[in-house]
């Protein structure tokens, strides 16, 4: 194979590939062989059929096969041995190509630009830790303590009254009859929270400890015997306890009771967890600078055709006119998108930054958590949809990245107070309101009269261009559409 590189214009590259007919009849005679054990032709023993039995009956099927798997072989050798990367799809033009000749062929390409990521290590980034205030934290815990039921048996003589825990057992009837599951035992009610039938709290205020009372209710909606629904029913209700509430201690009881080891691993824990309800926001802060001071680095001769495509991905849903109104803003947001993207990746590369499968499968798990009782969903909808998983990939991939920057910047570390991070989020909240509101006038459609005016739904835009960690490799358009050989 003889390869010659000639560039045209930029990062536009044209590839003459060389591939002579006795090379490519070896290719040929190699698929023959493949096939002639597995084809079964009347008169011949199989394995046996000749060759030139093979081309009459398989041979336009066989040569389209073989240059369709030469183009795409020896097109991503050539990109690789020339330490080409192609942005986009290159494509192929054949010259001189058919039996018993020699293969010639152009590949057009345009190349990705080389990209520089040394002053990257000269980035600054502000990383802020939350300083909890124990009585941030006291707070906190005490909150959780309310929401624990805790109850004691009353005296017998004691009535119960809204907020105490009556436990019974009943019978109901309708009409006099007894009906499906009109039976319960040990039923537990906290008065005044209205959580069994309508109505049925409010009758049992006042009760006491083995008493027997009576409770009148009309059935709901949704009860389960449709018949019976709007029915008045007579519960027969046995009060076998009656509890009050009481304030749970807070203690090391209390704390072992959440899963701590005692109150001062439970109060490490919720310093922690409420610092952590601050991380990730203020994380995005960080990683917002980073990227704003990658969209400042210089890089030339970005590929037009990336560029084309990140503005039809940006103008989606845009009229004629709109799109030739905002062009030039248009075209600075996928200048910035394509350039951190490019950046990105060439700093992932350098860095050796991968994503393993374990690391999606985690991903994934956590998006099972966010979801109970809709894990298949999830999983059907991964499995139907690789694209989905890619970015997974491309998110954790990116999130790598940026760590790795974060360790080679110069970070300027701020421990503030829980109050100085609501002040910081509320801030770069509307900081981020005004600037979607600018980037999506363009999405305000007014008609011809100006009588009236659409709002569409604001578009999501991202500081940088998704990118994924998979290296990239050339796809190669076929020439033309070939018969498969059938090996029967």
């Amino acid at each position: 194979m003889k390869v010659t590189v000639e560039n045209k214009k930029g990062l536009e590259k044209d590839i003459k590939v060389f591939i002579d007919k006795k090379t490519i009849s070896g290719y040929l005679e190699a698929k023959y062989e493949e096939i002639r054990k597995d084809v079964v032709l009347k008169g011949f023993r199989p394995g046996k059929v000749p060759t030139e039995i093979l081309k009459r009956q398989f041979g336009k099927a066989v040569y389209g096969e073989v240059i369709d798997k030469v183009l795409k072989d020896t097109t991503t050798k050539a990109l690789e041995d020339n330490k080409i990367k192609p942005a986009g799809q290159p494509k192929i033009d054949l010259k001189s190509f058919g039996e018993g000749k020699d293969l010639e062929y152009i590949i057009s390409v345009t190349e990705l630009p080389k990209v520089e990521v040394a002053s990257l290590k000269n980035l600054k980034v502000d990383e802020y830790v939350v300083k909890i205030n124990p009585k941030e934290t006291d707070k906190r815990i005490e909150q959780i303590a309310k929401t624990q039921n805790n109850f004691k048996d009353a005296d017998e003589s004691y009535a119960s009254k809204n907020e105490d825990l009556v436990i019974f057992d009943y019978k109901a009837s309708v009409n006099g009859k007894e009906f499906k599951g009109n039976e319960g035992k040990g039923t537990q009610l906290v008065l005044g929270k209205d959580l069994f039938i309508k109505g049925f709290d409010k009758q049992l205020i006042g009760v006491k400890k083995n008493e027997n009372k009576k409770v009148e209710v009309t059935l709901p909606d949704n009860f389960p015997e449709k018949e019976l629904v709007n029915k008045k029913a007579i519960f027969e209700c046995n009060v076998t306890a009656v509890k009050k509430p009481e304030d749970v201690k807070i203690n090391d009881d209390f704390a072992k009771t959440l899963g701590a080891k005692d109150l001062n691993n439970l109060k490490e824990l919720i310093s922690k967890q409420i610092n952590d309800e601050f991380k990730n926001s203020l994380d995005m802060i960080s990683k917002k600078q980073i990227l704003e001071q990658i969209e400042k680095q210089k890089l030339e001769n970005l590929p037009k055709n990336l560029i084309e495509q990140e503005i039809k991905i940006l103008s989606q849903g845009m009229k004629e006119d709109e799109l030739k109104k905002n062009k030039n803003s248009l075209e600075n947001q996928a200048i910035k998108r394509i350039k951190t993207g490019l950046i990105l990746n060439a700093f992932g590369e350098k860095n050796n930054i991968k994503v393993s499968q374990d690391e999606v499968n985690s991903e994934i798990e956590k998006q099972f958590k966010m979801m109970p009782g809709q894990e298949k969903m999830v999983k059907e909808y991964y499995e139907q949809n690789p694209s989905a998983i890619d970015g997974i990939r491309g998110s954790i991939y990116e999130e790598k990245i940026i760590e790795q920057i974060k360790k080679d910047a110069k970070v300027n570390k701020k421990e503030i107070t829980k109050e100085e991070a609501e002040k910081i989020l509320k801030e770069e909240n509307e900081k981020n309101l005004k600037e979607q509101e600018k980037l999506n006038k363009h999405t305000h459609d007014h008609d011809h009269d100006h009588k009236e005016e659409k709002k569409s739904k604001p578009k999501k835009t991202t500081s940088s261009k998704k990118i994924s960690p998979k290296k990239a490799k050339p796809a190669v358009k076929k020439s033309k559409s070939t018969k498969k050989v059938s090996k029967k």
